[in-house]
């Protein structure tokens, strides 16, 4: 199964520069937050597939228009042809914006989740905005990552992590995908990513 990631900055080669053709063989996609509502709609009106999304911490005007044909995963647990996909979408709090949550705040959401999680015996792919703490966030305050994360790819060791947020462009070896222990796959989803999805 080939996954469509995006994130952060909305892609020219599917926007300002889309063919048809470009979506004919991806069979799922994936937003992990901070991109237009309107380019949500666009995709959505081509994609033969679900459009799945987070909200990012520069997604409040969703409130007034949310993406139209896409569907929200935020506090969820979402199955797809049987995989099990989880969504936490948010940044660390850094100012008022919605969207934003502290670590605590963030752990209560998790905490609701597990029950979900649970009824579908697990996850297989967590999707949230920002990254985990200490594993390929920014070293400044409002790119930090939440605790929470690690304690559930630890927990229930999705076989892939979906994470937006950090832009590959904020420092030289920013890393787009890599590994957490020796089973998640770590994928840094900006812009637009494609993946093989492997059981």
């Amino acid at each position: 199964m080939k996954i469509l990631v995006l994130s952060d900055v909305e892609s020219k080669y599917l926007w300002d520069y889309f063919e048809k053709n470009k979506l004919d063989n991806i069979d799922l996609i994936i937003s992990c937050g901070d991109l237009k509502s309107e380019y949500l709609d666009f995709l959505a009106t081509f994609a033969k597939v679900p459009i799945l999304y987070v909200h990012g911490n520069h997604d409040g005007a969703y409130d007034e228009k949310p993406p139209e044909g896409c569907i929200c995963i935020d506090d969820d647990v979402y199955v797809y042809k049987g995989i099990r996909i989880a969504g936490l979408g948010g940044s660390i709090r850094y100012n008022n914006s919605k969207y934003q949550y502290t670590q605590f705040e963030m752990k209560k959401r998790a905490s609701k989740l597990w029950f979900k999680i649970m009824l579908h015996r697990g996850i297989d792919i967590l999707v949230t905005h920002a990254p985990a703490a200490g594993f390929n966030d920014g070293e400044d305050f409002p790119h930090k990552g939440f605790d929470v994360f690690n304690t559930i790819l630890t927990k229930y060791k999705p076989k892939y992590f979906l994470h937006g947020h950090i832009h590959l462009s904020y420092k030289w070896n920013q890393q787009r995908e890599c590994m957490y222990n020796e089973y998640t796959t770590v994928i840094n989803g900006f812009e637009r990513y494609v993946f093989e999805y492997k059981e």
